[in-house]
């Protein structure tokens, strides 16, 4: 973990570095801040930025997009790599050829965004929408008889009463359960708005989960630290993001989309045998139990994020 720290931290200081020297102010300039002759690109008395910030607005959505994936061209060497030698990129990072790759946290990062945005224009173009149908809701209304309509609402003010007004020895943690669940049934466009807003901190914590699960499957592997896990981790799940959001932008103009992610195991498996320098069957193996361990943990992240999405709406 110190040398992922450290190397993202040389990599932060050297792109700042790169963007100040870019436009920094001429030597000798007094500092905007404290008016200290400008000796480089940072004033040495107040440590101010000695940057010339009056450029046009084109200019400055370019050095934020510059800012955000670095594209100084490593981005252009970094993808290909990523989906078509995926074993090579993460084996030449953790061997120190770093200079021609984007960052993997930094591309994850934007990975992450990129998936949120592409599944919300999915959504939006398909007219697909989550919505929890309660009893009384008019969807299930049409579809039933007068009399059942009666028989429904006799019975839907009987679970309402139950349901909302719990027993007095019901557990705090129930009668809240049950509280919150009548609150998002009630308010369903704000409990989606809660759950949309917590999804996108809870996709980063898959990082820590899948390295953390590699950790274990690797224990007995001699020279493999969680500094390589943590990387690898990046990296395929910067691929797997990547294929989803392909297969939600396909899903906007057509229907074949979803079958691309067959590709993901294929991905998987010659990124983890070629990053870890392992035999096919223990590729397979780590494989199968490691699609077992992301299916538990994908499973307490979705009900981890429901309750949260419970908790924050009002």
């Amino acid at each position: 973990m110190d040398n992922f720290l450290e190397a993202a931290a040389a990599d932060t200081v050297a792109h700042e570095a790169k963007r100040a020297a870019k436009h920094s102010l001429p030597i000798g300039t007094p500092c905007p801040n404290c008016h200290t002759t400008l000796a480089g690109p940072w004033c040495y008395a107040c440590g101010q930025r000695g940057e010339q910030f009056h450029r046009s607005i084109w200019r400055l959505a370019g050095e934020a997009f510059e800012g955000l994936t670095d594209l100084d061209g490593r981005i252009w060497q970094t993808l290909p790599r990523l989906a078509l030698r995926p074993g090579r990129l993460t084996r030449d990072y953790l061997d120190g050829h770093r200079a021609s790759q984007v960052p993997p946290f930094r591309i994850f990062l934007i990975v992450v965004l990129l998936v949120f945005f592409t599944g919300g224009l999915d959504m939006q173009v398909n007219r697909q929408n989550i919505k929890l149908v309660t009893l009384d809701s008019p969807e299930l209304q049409k579809s039933m008889s007068p009399s059942d309509r009666a028989d429904m609402k006799k019975t839907m003010e009987v679970l309402r009463t139950e349901f909302a007004k719990p027993k007095p020895s019901a557990k705090p943690s129930e009668k809240w359960l049950r509280a919150q669940m009548v609150k998002a049934l009630g308010n369903q466009e704000a409990f989606k708005a809660a759950m949309a807003e917590w999804a996108e901190r809870f996709a980063i914590l898959m990082l820590p989960i899948a390295a953390v699960m590699l950790t274990v499957l690797f224990v007995f592997k001699k020279g493999i630290y969680v500094f390589d896990h943590l990387i690898f981790s990046m990296h395929s799940l910067s691929f797997q993001g990547l294929l989803l959001s392909v297969v939600f932008g396909l899903g906007t103009v057509a229907d074949w989309g979803p079958w691309l992610l067959l590709l993901s195991p294929v991905h998987l498996f010659v990124h983890m045998r070629g990053t870890y320098r392992i035999s096919w069957y223990g590729t397979l193996i780590r494989m199968f139990l490691l699609f077992i361990g992301s299916t538990w943990a994908f499973g307490f992240l979705i009900l981890g994020l429901i309750l949260v999405g419970l908790a924050t709406v009002h």
